[in-house]
């Protein structure tokens, strides 16, 4: 599935971290936004990962979900990234 993850992490430090985890996962589309295909289990295993860096109180992580019918329609405009993200993306 694909996700678009974006986060509000008030100190840089967590914040360099989930920015660092992410992408791993996959791909930054904004200072704060990343896209990433994610299987069930891959995601259940990044949320569990978020988890050690935030506090719930204060950050917040959001994960959209994205039908290839919306993903289609996504608008971008200004500058395009290097690359796209999609389901044939394997991440290890």
């Amino acid at each position: 599935m694909f996700y678009l993850i974006c986060y509000d992490i008030v100190l840089d430090k967590r914040r360099n971290k989930v920015a660092h985890l992410l992408e791993g996962y996959g791909m930054r589309v904004q200072k704060s936004v990343f896209e990433c295909v994610l299987s069930p289990d891959q995601r259940d295993m990044l949320q569990k990962k978020l988890q050690r860096y935030i506090k719930p109180e204060e950050d917040q992580v959001r994960f959209y979900p994205l039908s290839p019918r919306y993903r289609k329609k996504v608008l971008v405009m200004g500058l395009l990234p290097q690359r796209e993200v999609d389901d044939v993306t394997f991440i290890v």
